[in-house]
């Protein structure tokens, strides 16, 4: 099973999230992760889809995903030719104590505390899934009492398509 992240570019309209999603769900396919955005023309939304499925089934979603009027345009973000993070936010137990290895931790993976109480601190950090997870996995010691995690989100590399806004 692969994955495949699609990069759409979709009119900013009431209900093209929904058409979107109801997509998948009546092919009975699943979305990993979901990211949307305005661009700069308001007229437009970025959508970043990560999918997995065998080649067939990721070319029948991004085929049926062509068809919806609302997208205008699909791109397969390669991992070579694209860049592609998302953002994870982590609470943690901090007692004083332990607060100097937290950020120690932190500064290696280039991540932020946020926050920070008697009993907790906050750190957010941006990267690729490997890289949070690595950092997650780390965190973990530190008794993780929230975790919020945004989905992928991505550009292609260079300026091969000025016209996808």
């Amino acid at each position: 099973m692969e994955q495949r992240i699609l990069s759409l570019l979709v009119d900013n309209t009431a209900g093209v999230l929904s058409r979107i999603a109801g997509l998948f769900s009546r092919r009975g396919y699943n979305i990993d992760s979901l990211t949307v955005g305005v661009t700069a023309d308001e007229r437009f939304s970025r959508m970043t889809v990560v999918c997995s499925g065998d080649e067939q089934i990721l070319e029948q979603i991004t085929k049926q995903l062509a068809k919806l009027v609302d997208v205008r345009t699909i791109k397969v973000l390669e991992p070579g030719n694209s860049v592609s993070h998302e953002l994870v936010m982590i609470k943690v137990t901090a007692k004083p104590e332990q607060r100097q290895g937290i950020v120690s931790v932190a500064d290696i993976f280039r991540a932020k505390v946020v926050d920070i109480s008697p009993e907790s601190m906050t750190i957010e950090m941006t990267g690729n899934h490997k890289k949070l997870e690595a950092f997650i996995s780390l965190m973990r010691d530190y008794e993780i009492l929230e975790l919020a995690r945004t989905g992928v989100t991505g550009l292609s590399r260079g300026s091969d398509d000025v016209t996808f806004l």
